[in-house]
């Protein structure tokens, strides 16, 4: 059984930074890529970006240039640097991953505003 548990979100001023992490337990990290989506209310989950177990990274085109996505294997950590952030980033984010089945997080708030 997979555990993946975020942090990191919170409320932010436009043009401001956060760290969101994903810690995962009950897997062999390494082994897997992992994923970050994020959803509003009303609206269907988003894919955010995603880190292969080989940590080639890919990402949705409205946070290209703005986010990073890593991961610390020796933590079984994850994590998805946010910077240059705007309203339209403000979601629930939620970490994923795919071993045997898919496991996702509880989610993290992360709010946008002035």
């Amino acid at each position: 059984q997979v555990q993946l548990v975020e942090s990191g979100g919170g409320l932010v001023q436009p043009g401001g930074s956060l760290r969101l992490s994903c810690a995962a337990s009950g897997s062999d990290f390494s082994a897997n890529a992992m994923d970050w989506y994020r959803q509003v209310p009303g609206k269907q989950r988003e894919w955010v970006a995603t880190i292969s177990s080989a940590s080639s990274t890919y990402y949705t085109n409205s946070v290209q240039g703005r986010f990073t996505i890593s991961r610390d294997n020796a933590k079984n950590t994850g994590y998805l640097q946010m910077n240059s952030l705007n309203a339209e980033d403000t979601a629930v984010y939620y970490c994923h991953m795919f071993a045997k089945h898919d496991y996702w997080g509880q989610g993290t708030q992360v709010t946008v505003s002035s």
